[in-house]
This record gives C-alpha cells, structure tokens and sequence, in this order.
C-alpha cells in the first residue's frame, strides 16, 4: 500500500468509518500476500491428513479437494472484497447498509463471537508450536504453567501487531510469504524423497460424498474469511478491477493450501496418528529432522501470528459496530482477551483438539454463510454505500429503516442460519435434517445458508433509503419533488 497521509505512521488510526478517496491508493496485487499470509497454518497439513485418515481418500482425490476448495471459498472471499471498494470501509460497517442499524447488531454479534472461537483455535495451535520447538531443541516436557506462558506470548504478539493496523500486517505477510514459501519447498522435497509412494498410490478411492464433504471441511476456514474481505480492500480506488480482487484472493489462497493439504495427506499415509495427535504441531518434531522441523516451526508460527493478527484487525472493526466506542486498537484487546482465556480452557481442558477444531469449523461455516448470502445478493443490487448514513447510528440515518431494521434482511438471514443449521452434523451438533439427504450427507450446511438466506432476501421487499430532508431536497426543487441519488436508484 502507498503511504497516505492516514497510514504512513506505524498505528492506524482510522476505525470503522469510510475511507476518503484521496487516501484509496492501494493496489489489487497487495490482496496477494494477505491471503497467503491468512493460510500459512499447519493446521492445513493436519487437515490434509483427516481427508486420508477420515474421510478415506486416495491422493487424486485430495488433489481435487485442495484445488476446488480454494477457489469456492476465496472466489468468495473476492466477490464479497469489491464491496470494500465501492464502500471504502470495513465489511461490518457496509452490513449496515443491508441489515440497518440495529438489525446489523444480529449478524453482527455471532461473526464476532465466531472469531473467538477462530483465534482460539490459531492461539493454541501458535502455543504448541513453541512448545513443540522447545522440546526438539532443549528437551523440555510442556506443563500446564509453561502452556499458560507460551500462550500469552503468542496472544501478547498478536495483540501488537493487530493493534498497529493494516500497515504492520500486510508488510508482515509480505516477508512470511517468501520465507514461508522457500521452506514449504524445502519439506516437499524431503517428502519426495523420504515418503514410500507405493503405498500412497496404492490406496484405493472414496466416495463421491466424501470428496464434497472435504472440499467443505477445507473451504471452511476461507468462508469465515468472508465478512471481514472488505476491511483489505478498503484502501483500494473505486476504479481498481474486481476481477483482479478476485484473482489475487484465490491465487493467494491457493498457492498456499493446494500444497499444505497435499503434503498432510501424504505425511498420513505413513503416519496415519497424524489426524488424530493430541495437539496439531507436535508431530512434525516426529516426522521432520530437525534441521528442517524447527525452522519450518518458526515459520509457521509467525504464519499463525498473522492468522490471528488479520481476524482480530477484522474483530475490532465489528467491535466498533456494535457500539464498543473505544479506538480500534483498543477494541482488539476485548478479542485478546477473550482469546486468551479461551485458549487456556481448550489447551487444559480439552480431550480432542482435532476433534474440536471440525467441529467448531463446520458450525462456524454456516454461522458466516448467513450474513454472506444477504450481503452477496444485496451487492447485486447497489454500487454505493452511504459513507454519512453508515456512520449516523440515529433514527436520522438513512439507513434507519423500519426501527433500525431492515425486515427482508433480518428475516432472510434468521431463516438461512436455522435451514442451514438443520442440515449441519458435527460432534457437538447434529441438525434434525443431517441425514438422508444429499445436502446433509455432502457437507452442504453451509451451501443451503448461502443460497436459502441470497435467495429469501432477493425476493422480499426491501424498505427505501430515505435521506434525511435537508440532505435529499436541494435549494432548488421544485415543491413536491424528491432528489433521486445514485444510493436510492441502487435500491
């Protein structure tokens, strides 16, 4: 990104409200390295193996996962990002336009408790990074104190580079990508060599609802990426091309997860514990030199450091929009905190981390879907949002609508996250519509949130935006007449 009169400094300062166009000098390539920076996890490589391991798939099959996944979550994730640009502000503000003002606390409020439960899950898996490099390097055994310890630290760096704002994430996804990328490299090729590839082509295929049901276990770490797209994109001209947002997310995405997926699944082949290790770091201390193990541990740790970074820059943005007035750096806090305390129950408490994480990532699908399919399909219809209304949080605003609420988007979004919620299975979940059927059988929760909730909301009526009398009448209308503006046109 340019350096602007807004983000030159080392802390951003600039919250929810929208961007000036004389600041929007970003560049579509910049969404590069940030959506590689938000997959560079390992826990893609234990996602991988769980496709081997659970759901019974040969290698050609995991190929075809990791390659669809990508594209349907990041081409998702794009689409959603152009509204950045036409809004210039971050995606839970430019909701208000769609759900009104009080309705967007709805959606609102579950996307940012959902990312609590995300940055909880990137928390501990940070933590036993380290813990796994202190004990291949120094032999130390992990302790509940020393899991507490490296837990704050990890929060406790996230919370800093979260805090400064955009600048301080994309220029750290921007080296991550490098360095994370010529390791990756690295540990292919020690897999080409070291793996027995006989018994990994020998394996025999799943099923067809198997392949589904994984491209959704994997694209569900990009759906929950989905609400906070514009917050990248904000800082982009309203002249850049949507087709290169599109392209530079997925590209971004893919790059990193076709690999990640790959080698987890040959890595279980030989190692088939690997789906089901106790925590997702400490195997690659087992499987890799350690030459290669540590390093690459480090790597990934800074990988997960800007995972939850990014999520709690998003966070305190929805924070603001739902009322916390406080700075953005300091709304932040509130989800470090939370995460923190989260973290220590799930790495104390907890008797499956795997088992946790698919299940919390199929609940946590159709929890975004929903807010997705009416935002997505209000998209289609407007091309500008209300920089004054979106800030105006009063019954003045001209996107107050019917008592603050937007019913057709209220409603749509309600009936898609229960439909969707009925059709979901997990091991703590299971909706009354899961079984003996193909949504339920494939994984597809999360596809019918989309579509019941785009579909229902393109079809009910939606309330007008009503500007304000002094702003829609200008000096010299003629009794009578109303201004007709690009907002009221679009609606």
């Amino acid at each position: 990104m340019r350096k602007t009169a807004e983000t030159e400094g080392a802390l951003e300062t600039r919250g929810i409200e929208q961007v000036p166009d004389h600041e929007r000098t970003a560049r579509t390539r910049e969404l590069f390295p940030t959506w590689v920076g938000a997959n560079i996890s390992v826990l893609l490589l234990t996602m991988g193996a769980s496709l081997v391991v659970a759901y019974h798939l040969d290698l050609w099959q995991a190929l075809i996962v990791a390659t669809a996944a990508p594209v349907v979550s990041y081409g998702l994730v794009g689409l959603i990002g152009i509204a950045g640009k036409r809004g210039g502000a971050p995606g839970m503000a430019l909701s208000r336009a769609v759900f009104g003002q009080r309705g967007n606390l709805l959606p609102g409020s579950l996307i940012w408790v959902a990312r609590w439960g995300w940055e909880t899950i990137n928390a501990v898996t940070g933590a036993y990074a380290v813990l796994t490099i202190l004990k291949v390097l120094f032999g130390v055994r992990a302790n509940g104190v020393l899991d507490m310890v490296m837990l704050l630290a990890f929060v406790a760096a996230t919370f800093a580079i979260s805090g400064l704002g955009i600048n301080a994430v994309q220029k750290c996804n921007k080296y991550a990508t490098f360095l994370f990328g010529a390791f990756s490299v690295l540990v292919l090729g020690y897999l080409v060599v070291d793996t027995d590839w006989s018994r990994v082509f020998d394996r025999p295929a799943g099923t067809t609802a198997a392949v589904i049901a994984g491209i959704g276990m994997i694209a569900a770490g990009g759906v929950s990426w989905i609400p906070s797209a514009p917050d990248f994109t904000r800082y982009l001209p309203r002249t850049a091309s949507s087709k290169a947002i599109v392209g530079t997310s997925v590209g971004g995405a893919g790059i990193v997860v076709l690999p990640m997926v790959l080698m987890g699944a040959v890595m279980a082949v030989g190692t088939p514990d690997l789906a089901s290790a106790p925590d997702p770091v400490s195997f690659l201390g087992e499987i890799l030199p350690t030459w290669i193990a540590v390093p690459y541990l480090l790597i990934a740790l800074i990988g997960m450091l800007l995972i939850n970074a990014m999520s709690m820059y998003s966070a305190g943005f929805t924070a603001q929009t739902l009322g916390f007035k406080v700075p953005r750096h300091w709304a932040v806090s509130v989800n470090a905190v939370i995460s923190l305390a989260f973290g220590g129950v799930l790495m104390l408490a907890a008797t499956s981390f795997m088992g946790s994480f698919i299940a919390f990532l199929s609940l946590l699908a159709v929890a975004f879907s929903a807010w997705v399919g009416v935002f997505g399909a209000d998209m289609l219809r407007r091309r500008e949002y209300d920089g004054a209304a979106m800030a105006d949080t009063t019954r003045t605003s001209a996107y107050w609508y019917r008592g603050g609420f937007s019913p057709a988007a209220v409603a749509a979004w309600a009936i898609g996250l229960g439909s969707g919620l009925m059709f979901t299975t997990s091991d703590w979940f299971t909706g009354p519509l899961a079984r003996g059927n193909v949504i339920g059988e494939y994984g597809l929760g999360w596809v019918a949130t989309v579509v019941i909730s785009g579909l229902l909301y393109a079809v009910l009526p939606k309330p007008p935006v009503v500007k304000p009398a002094a702003a829609q009448e200008p000096a010299d209308a003629l009794p009578g007449q109303r201004s007709a503006t690009p907002e009221s046109l679009a609606v």
